[in-house]
């Protein structure tokens, strides 16, 4: 048994998207690999080829290999460089502008004194730090156009489409600069001005729908796609959503909280396409015992832009166990919004409004005991000036 880089071992075969979860679910929870991966002399697996192809998925650097068959054995991840992915700038200093984000990983964990309530503790996770549309989305953006490059390489179409409430769309607009390609974005009606705007300014041709949910428009944008021979990345189904948070994003939180000293007693966030609070869910419950999930969303007739309800559509939660789904209106979310920045002096975004606002009602309803907990705030607040001052001239009323 010797440990191979990572590039040197070649994985062919298809795995579904249930056996990639069922294996990593294992070794996630061993903390290890208990097994080798068989190679031929060329550096094609041949036996256990399963596990090769998701440890690749989990962004370990070195793969435990043997010669022909594959051998009884225990890695840890650690071994494996497992968290070698997590690799921040130390001094800041970024070679272009693709990695000023995935070096400037990880995103602030910070405690919010104010906004903690009776002995329960917040550490808000705050993704608007990511540079591009100040939101949790660069990370998809980034790994679904990453993983399109790998499948199609040169022959990637020049144009790509995609059904997006902004953030999305800022962030694909911006790997699409990056490398030559361009992007039309379909919006719902619900899209604030600001947000047709951003997307304008980004180099976006935008196409604004009557439709109210993003969800509403990917048969649409799917139609496109085929007659026009463009590139439809679909963030609601594309496993990369999901991928990038198990492999970046929960590791990043995992260090943060050894970092501070805590094992959080739960994770809140807010349900979207699902992607980054389905792979918190499952990272976290196998990689730790007793820490409870929550995801948040609109009240039945509410709207706010981020999130939704879960029976709109979603694909990544129906694969994980969640502790709870909370409900918050549109006021509540804004109301959450001018709690953080008033008590903490921290500008958020609609939907991290709705998941401190979920966080309050869960304490108020005595629900959650004392301890730590942290919430994913997903962007900043500046793209929603709009309906925030909307809200501060009704309630002046």
């Amino acid at each position: 048994m010797y440990l191979s880089r990572v590039d040197d071992v070649v994985c062919r075969g298809d795995l579904s998207f249930e056996r990639f979860l069922e294996i990593a679910s294992g070794i996630l929870r061993r903390g290890g690999v208990d097994r080798t991966v068989a190679v031929g002399d060329n550096g094609l697996a041949v036996d256990n080829v399963e596990l090769c192809a998701v440890l690749k998925r989990l962004g370990v650097q070195h793969i435990p290999v043997s010669r022909g068959v594959s051998e009884e054995i225990y890695i840890p991840l650690e071994v494996l460089g497992f968290f070698d992915d997590i690799n921040p700038s130390r001094f800041r200093v970024f070679r272009d502008s693709e990695e000023l984000l995935y070096r400037n990983w990880p995103t602030p964990l910070v405690r919010l004194v104010r906004a903690s309530i009776g002995g329960r503790i917040i550490w808000a996770k705050l993704e608007g730090f990511n540079p591009w549309s100040m939101s949790i989305k660069d990370r998809i953006g980034w790994y679904m156009y990453r993983r399109a490059v790998e499948v199609f390489g040169k022959s990637q179409p020049s144009l790509l489409v995609e059904s997006t409430s902004t953030n999305t769309g800022l962030a694909i607009a911006s790997m699409a600069n990056i490398h030559g390609s361009r992007l039309r974005a379909y919006i719902p009606s619900t899209v604030s001005q600001t947000g047709e705007a951003l997307l304008k300014i980004f180099g976006v041709d935008v196409v604004r729908s009557s439709k109210q949910l993003t969800v509403e428009l990917i048969e649409d944008v799917e139609t496109v796609a085929r007659s026009e021979g463009a590139l439809h990345l679909n963030q609601f189904y594309n496993d990369a959503n999901f991928e990038v948070h198990l492999r970046y994003t929960a590791k990043e939180l995992e260090l943060q909280i050894r970092e501070a000293g805590i094992v959080p007693k739960a994770i809140m966030g807010g349900l979207g396409t699902s992607g980054h609070v389905s792979a918190l869910a499952f990272y976290f419950k196998n990689r730790f015992r007793g820490v409870r999930v929550y995801g948040v969303v609109p009240t039945q007739g509410s709207t706010i832009q981020g999130i939704r309800r879960v029976e709109s559509g979603m694909k990544w939660v129906h694969h994980v166990e969640l502790d709870g789904v909370i409900e918050v209106t549109s006021s509540e979310a804004v109301e959450g919004i001018i709690d953080i920045v008033r008590g903490d002096g921290i500008l958020v975004g609609l939907s991290s409004g709705a998941v401190y606002a979920a966080y309050k009602k869960l304490v108020d309803e005595d629900r959650i005991d004392e301890g730590n907990y942290v919430l994913i705030f997903p962007d900043h607040g500046f793209k929603y000036i709009e309906q925030i001052s909307k809200y501060l001239q009704m309630d002046s009323r």
